[in-house]
């Protein structure tokens, strides 16, 4: 593993500061060590320092729990050395942004202002849950139960009491239509979260290409894309990446290596590309 944490030369005084900030943690959050450990909101809501209330009129305790997403890390690139990375709010504000692009051959038929909405609220459920990846070995079926045991408690213990409870509803509508993947509204911004990740991933090699950081096993959501006029960026970007690579001197690479039981996770987390 590529170590790649950051560095500070600063006084200790400013060094202990920022190390406190870096290291704000997501308290009960999943990580690859607990991943297979019995789970409940309960038990990691008993971690936090602050239990937030419940059946209140205000939004304000959901508003907190909100940080967590700013505060919880991406899990994929951790295991790559990249400490600092970006976290679940920065996944989620660059798809919201990227569903507004729609070309008309697309933004014809879906409504786009919906589509963003599902961007800034379909990992919502990791505020509590944390980033599961495919590599963790926490079936798809378990993954579901706890997000959505999840999200019934944000939106309805949390939001439930708020201006009638319209909006947590709405929420978690919004979500459910993400998992369900039926609607091309769904199928879209699933498509803008693959893309994401694979603009992330040439983004930290290139940052750090002194390092030979090899993110290739992030590729193959590439090819589980659907939508063409989606699947085009993303071509664009592998072409980037190889193009990249290239002037690095290095060869582009993929999960071609990967076992078969780590790709059939991969294909049930994220699809096999088909409609």
């Amino acid at each position: 593993m590529v170590e790649l944490e950051e560095t500070d030369t600063k006084a200790s005084g400013e060094k202990e500061n920022w190390e406190i900030m870096a290291e704000r943690p997501s308290a009960g959050v999943m990580t690859s060590a607990n991943a297979k450990e019995p789970w409940s909101v309960e038990s990691v809501l008993s971690t936090l320092p602050t239990q937030p209330e419940t059946s209140s009129s205000s939004p304000i305790p959901f508003f907190h729990m909100l940080e967590r997403l700013k505060t919880t890390k991406r899990e994929g690139w951790r295991r790559f050395g990249i400490k600092h990375g970006e976290s679940i709010s920065d996944h989620m504000y660059r798809m919201s942004i990227l569903t507004m692009f729609a070309p008309p051959s697309l933004s014809s038929k879906i409504n786009i202002s919906h589509c963003t909405k599902m961007a800034l609220v379909h990992d919502m459920a990791e505020s509590i849950v944390g980033d599961i990846t495919p590599v963790d070995g926490v079936a798809k079926a378990e993954k579901s139960r706890r997000e959505g045991d999840t999200m019934d408690y944000l939106c309805t213990l949390l939001l439930g009491n708020v201006a009638g409870g319209g909006a947590g509803q709405e929420i978690r509508e919004i979500w459910q239509e993400y998992e369900d993947g039926k609607t091309l509204e769904s199928q879209y911004v699933h498509d803008i979260d693959k893309l994401e990740l694979v603009l992330q991933m040439l983004e930290y090699e290139r940052t750090h290409k002194g390092s030979n950081l090899d993110l290739g096993e992030f590729q193959w959501v590439a090819d589980r894309i659907v939508l063409p006029e989606v699947k085009g960026w993303c071509e664009e970007v592998v072409k980037e990446r190889a193009q990249f690579l290239k002037s690095i001197g290095r060869e582009p690479t993929n999960n071609e290596m990967l076992e078969t039981g780590s790709r059939n996770q991969q294909d049930e987390y994220y699809g096999n590309g088909k409609a």
